[in-house]
């Protein structure tokens, strides 16, 4: 069992970057080293561990961002890759869905992928970035999803709404 070490100096800004005692880590090998021993807990709170030690660390969103974005094929038969700010690929599918939070004051849509599950119901996601989801809503299509006209991406078989259609005027 690894030793608790409490709270580790740690934080992840919301757009990926990754602090240590207030500086940020500009070696990207080490993000990436940080990044593979990154866990989350039942709670929601997320831990840097190792064999031998683990710590609590601060994030202030969540700790990746999905910085690229590649597609193949169309329609139902579209997948859609995306590249983290670790360099991690993840393939949008049933194991990866994508959803959109929505912010309650502005209703600003915030799209997040997901990369690996945590130890209870919350998981590891990567925000996708304003550029990416602009790629995302280039590529969407209707849907409807129950009896709602959806606009979104397939990926991997699955439909991912991005938002309900406009109502056109009649």
């Amino acid at each position: 069992m690894p030793v608790e070490c409490g709270d580790l100096p740690f934080l992840i800004r919301r757009d990926g970057t990754w602090l240590y005692r207030g500086t940020p880590i500009n070696r990207k090998e080490l993000v990436c080293l940080f990044s593979s021993v990154l866990r989350r807990e039942e709670d929601g709170s997320f831990w840097l561990q190792t064999p031998a030690e683990r710590g609590r660390i601060e994030v202030e969103d969540v700790p990746f961002v999905a910085v690229e974005l590649d597609w193949s094929g169309d329609g139902r038969q579209q997948v859609l890759s995306f590249r983290t700010n670790v360099d991690q690929v993840i393939t949008a599918g049933p194991d990866n869905p994508i959803r959109v939070a929505h912010d309650l004051l502005t209703c600003e849509p915030t799209p997040y992928l997901f990369v690996r599950p945590g130890a209870g119901v919350f998981g590891i996601e990567a925000r996708i970035s304003r550029p990416v989801y602009y790629e995302l809503v280039a590529l969407a299509v209707p849907e409807w999803v129950g009896c709602r006209r959806m606009l979104g991406v397939w990926s991997g078989g699955k439909f991912f709404a991005l938002g309900e259609m406009p109502r056109s005027e009649e």
